[in-house]
């Protein structure tokens, strides 16, 4: 397939482009800047450039493509607080793609988030691929996407687990805990820091958008999951560790202090199953988790 990649060379584009690559695929990737582009090139794919604020050159590429991928997301909107205007810039290209992929039955691959699970009152057991929602943030686009499959697309969305990590994660919840644990001189955790968090290995993640490229049925929602809960005072125990530095419960209302605009998906409780998602799709995640892959040590170089 000629695959159209948004977001091709971040840290999941990272990752996305060489696996399909690899499958025999051949990918163009949306790059807004030079050094993006020039990212894109070393990986072996060709670069078009363009942002997701440029609606037409999405529209043309998704015509042009036999399956579009959607990793690029307003992280910077996100960070500065618009976390509405993130979330209508990632709707309206997710339109864009859509108008030119109408009718095809080729794919299209929408990223959303298990912590939406969390958010929308999914507690006291593991979420599900089956658990949905009428609205809310990212859970509009993530509807959009799904509901593709009744405009002649093989849609699909993967929700990610919010900590996707590797050697590849540079700017992640993982990273940005770090950080915190190095500026305070201690690792925390909210109580008891029994809320658990699920996690993926980059490369895993990687892998279960080209299988849902392949191969998802149109409207299929997906776990990238492979640790379904990792408690979060172990994530702690992990970074303290490392950082040969105490670690320690705080309070929930220390926590923004601590953790900065982490402070609330820090006693997020979020356990996530894979179950349907690796029954449907084959996907059989085999790299290290989160906690394995904190003890290799590249968090916590200088």
């Amino acid at each position: 397939m000629r695959v159209f990649v948004t977001g091709a060379s971040g840290h999941l584009g990272s990752a996305v482009v060489p696996e399909l690559l690899s499958a025999g695929h051949k990918v163009v990737g949306l790059a807004r800047s030079d050094t993006s582009a020039a990212a894109i090139e070393r990986l072996g794919a060709e670069a078009r450039r363009g942002d997701l604020s440029d609606l037409d050159v999405l529209r043309a590429e998704a015509a042009a493509a036999d399956g579009v991928i959607h990793l690029a997301f307003r992280h910077d909107l996100m960070l500065n607080g618009d976390m509405g205007g993130a979330a209508e810039a990632d709707l309206d290209a997710l339109k864009a793609l859509a108008d030119g992929l109408d009718g095809s039955g080729k794919p299209l691959v929408g990223t959303s988030g298990t912590a939406m699970l969390a958010m929308g009152g999914v507690v006291g057991r593991s979420g599900t691929e089956h658990d949905t929602f009428p609205s809310g943030y990212r859970i509009d686009a993530e509807n959009f996407v799904a509901g593709l499959a009744s405009r002649g697309v093989r849609s699909s969305v993967v929700r990610l687990a919010p900590t996707v990590h590797s050697t590849l994660d540079h700017y992640g919840f993982i990273v940005a805990i770090v950080a915190a644990a190095r500026q305070n001189g201690y690792a925390a955790y909210v109580g008891e820091g029994d809320n658990r968090w699920p996690a993926v290995h980059t490369l895993d993640a990687a892998e279960l958008y080209r299988l849902a490229l392949e191969k998802a049925p149109a409207g299929a929602r997906l776990h990238a999951a492979a640790d379904e809960g990792v408690p979060f005072h172990q994530i702690a125990a992990a970074i303290g560790r490392n950082l040969d530095i105490p670690v320690r419960s705080i309070e929930p209302d220390e926590a923004n202090d601590y953790f900065g605009f982490l402070g609330s998906f820090a006693q997020m409780d979020n356990p996530t199953s894979s179950a349907i998602t690796r029954e449907l799709l084959g996907w059989a995640p085999t790299r290290p988790g989160l906690i394995a892959d904190l003890h290799e040590g590249h968090y916590f170089q200088a």
